[in-house]
Formats: C-alpha cells, structure tokens, sequence
C-alpha cells in the first residue's frame, strides 16, 4: 500500500514540500490535495524526479498516485550551497516583503520564499539582506526558522550593519552576520549570478 501524504487544506508550498520529502523515502506515494494548483505543483515536481503521476478525482480530493517509473532517476539529493563555474549564486533580498503590491500579500509571498528555498537546489552562496529586508534576520521575524535551516547549510547571510543601525536592530540579529557595504560589494562583484528580489 503506497504511504499517504494528506496535504488538504494546506497553503503553498506545504503539498509540495511534503510530497518531496516522502519521496525521498518510499517508491510509492499517495498524495491527497483539495485544489488543481496544488494538484499541478506537486505533478510537476515528482516528474521531475522521476516519477509516474496518476490523478483521481474524487469527492474529499484529488488522489495523486506517485510511483517510481521503471528507468527514471533517482529523487535529487537534498540541495546544497554552489557555484556555478563563472562564481557564486548570490541572492539579494532589499525588502521585507516580495512584489509591489499589497504589503500584506508581500510579506505572505517572502515567507513562503524562504520557506520553499530550503527545498531548491542549487541553493545560494550568500543571501544579503540591505534596506529594510534586514528586518528579515532579526528577533520576530517569521523567517528566522528557515533562514537558520540555511545557515545551518552552509548559506552565508549578510545583513548590512548601516541599514541594521537605520532601523536600530544592530541588538536584534537572531542569524547571520553583520557585515559592511565593503563585504557586501565584493560578494556582489566576485558573484557569478545575483538574483534580486
């Protein structure tokens, strides 16, 4: 009998990131999703693995049978800090929230930023954090439990010290280190891609 992965009711990214994790462990999984998009992610992520994705409707859900094909590769490894041959990955975050729009929905877009970057690969080198995406790496921010999943990887965060001191926070770092615009420059010049956000 395939293991379940019940991920009704659950917000994005969660039916992904589950539905990966226990692919890692079982050649077979049923995942349970209430919704074509969450239905489309995780389709989209277990071909990617390698897997054969059957989908029932049925009246409490979409039933996602998951299994191995029979010449597929296996799942990727659990990703980790690279660089590519030109550099670095380096992501530069210089908001606390993602996008232009509504700041509520920003800040519910950055989290689920972090919280889906742990399960990508390849991973950045070095996140920095400037303006007021500084407010990020500090007490009560609700990304400090994914941003220490990356430290704790190999992931360098820098947050700069004039923008932690702008907003007096220099006291409130809870991960990462304080860093300077010169750091912060020769991170970004030596970097073989930068991602902003």
């Amino acid at each position: 009998m395939a293991f379940i992965v019940d991920a009704r009711g659950l917000p994005c990214p969660e039916p992904v990131i589950m539905t990966r994790n226990a692919l890692q462990e079982h050649a077979a999984i049923t995942t349970i999703v209430d919704n074509v998009t969450a239905q489309r992610n995780v389709t989209h992520v277990a071909e990617r693995a390698g897997y054969q994705v059957h989908a029932e409707q049925k009246a409490d859900g979409i039933y996602l049978q998951i299994v191995k094909a029979e010449l597929a590769a296996e799942p990727a490894p659990a990703p980790q800090a690279t660089s590519s041959p030109a550099g670095p990955l380096v992501l530069l975050i210089a908001d606390d929230q993602m996008g232009r729009g509504d700041p509520e929905l920003g800040q519910i877009l950055i989290r689920a930023f972090f919280h889906t970057l742990n399960e990508t690969q390849p991973l950045p080198e070095t996140i920095i954090f400037l303006n007021s995406g500084v407010r990020l790496v500090v007490q009560g921010s609700e990304v400090i439990e994914d941003l220490t999943l990356l430290y704790g990887r190999g992931v360098k965060l820098l947050a700069c010290g004039t923008c932690l001191g702008y907003y007096d926070l220099k006291d409130k770092v809870a991960v990462g280190e304080i860093s300077n615009m010169y750091t912060i420059a020769e991170t970004l010049m030596r970097a073989g891609k930068v991602v902003r956000l």
